[in-house]
């Protein structure tokens, strides 16, 4: 038998073949996680009892992501607006979940679970509650604790400075910032001391130049038998501020005191970064983006792009032919920022049309 096939039916196959691939990169896997919040590693261990039920169990882990989800991206001020939430809403938020592993050891049952939260759904959450999220991007960050004790006139510093060392000592799966401790140097030490008449005033790039970080965080902490004064300089994301605050008189020396101290600070630096890293998602931009089918570009790539990008609340393909892709994006913010964002990821576009082309 023998089949003649006119030059329109090889174009409708080739675009009927080109469509269903088309919609394998959309729908993969790894597109489907990049619109998720992903909490990891979640431990959880109970007793092996007669009344065991191994379902109650994972809902507890999900209870859990959650809450380590909402620590990382809302700020300290409005986590009690959505602490109380239903376990039937959260679990309406998860998109996929995994069980890593699970094990029984003298009768304890331990299971380390994966969560994976929707984008889209977590933040329409907190936006009925009037609850900005921030995005949780993780930041390595150089930081220099100084203590001077201005009853006595003395500088504590590296070892001698006993914030220095147990700052690091209780790290939170939820916290963003990741410090980095100087070097117990002699020269700094010097050099910090002779600069101690005006230290406010000291910029401290001598040091910070021998650390391969951009951002960082000077505390000084002035203390005398009425106060402690705090003293922060922080740079992060290229933007130098000043902060001060106070405390009652506290003797840091005393355990509960320092770590009130170290736990206080910490949250004061992460409210900080997440502040500056607020996602107002009440703006909702619509944008009309067109990829030319013949630039060499990988389409996954490109989709997996706009999925890795918190401020786009949602993204899909409106229509398509034999040459361009025509993208439909949602975007929580201005143009000037989307096209910011996305010419620092090595995307730029012609914006003289409403309809924006990918060059």
């Amino acid at each position: 038998m023998r089949f003649n096939f006119k030059f329109s039916n090889y174009k409708r196959l080739y675009n009927f073949f080109w469509f269903l691939s088309l919609l394998n990169i959309f729908f993969s896997t790894d597109i489907l996680l990049a619109k998720t919040f992903s909490i990891s590693d979640i431990e959880i261990s109970t007793p092996f009892e007669i009344n065991f039920n191994k379902n109650t169990i994972i809902d507890e882990g999900f209870s859990q992501a959650y809450e380590q989800l909402i620590l990382s991206i809302v700020q300290t001020k409005d986590q009690k607006k959505i602490q109380n939430i239903p376990l039937s809403t959260i679990k309406g938020m998860i998109e996929t979940f995994s069980i890593n592993e699970e094990k029984f050891i003298d009768e304890i049952y331990y299971l380390s679970l994966n969560v994976n939260f929707s984008k889209k759904k977590i933040f329409n959450l907190l936006e009925d509650k009037n609850i900005f999220a921030s995005q949780p991007i993780k930041k390595d960050i150089l930081f220099i604790p100084i203590i001077i004790d201005e009853n006595k006139n003395e500088i504590q510093i590296f070892s001698e400075n006993n914030l220095f060392k147990n700052w690091n000592l209780d790290k939170k799966k939820f916290h963003l910032l990741n410090y980095i401790l100087p070097t117990q140097d002699i020269e700094d030490f010097n050099l910090i001391k002779n600069k101690l008449p005006d230290l406010e005033n000291y910029d401290f790039m001598d040091i910070i130049n021998k650390y391969n970080l951009e951002n960082y965080i000077i505390m000084v902490i002035f203390k005398n038998n009425k106060q402690l004064r705090i003293f922060n300089k922080i740079n992060l994301n290229g933007t130098v501020d000043i902060r001060n605050f106070k405390y009652k008189a506290l003797e840091l020396n005393i355990e509960d005191n320092e770590k009130k101290v170290i736990k206080n600070l910490k949250e004061v630096y992460e409210n900080y970064w997440k502040f500056n890293n607020q996602i107002n998602t009440s703006v909702k931009l619509p944008l009309t983006i067109s990829v030319n089918n013949d630039i060499n570009l990988n389409i996954s790539q490109f989709e997996k792009t706009l999925s890795d990008i918190d401020s786009i609340y949602d993204f899909y393909i409106h229509k398509f032919d034999n040459k361009n892709n025509i993208y439909k994006i949602i975007f929580n913010g201005s143009p000037d920022n989307f096209l910011k964002i996305m010419k620092n990821k090595g995307y730029n576009f012609n914006t003289q049309n409403l309809e924006w082309a990918l060059k």
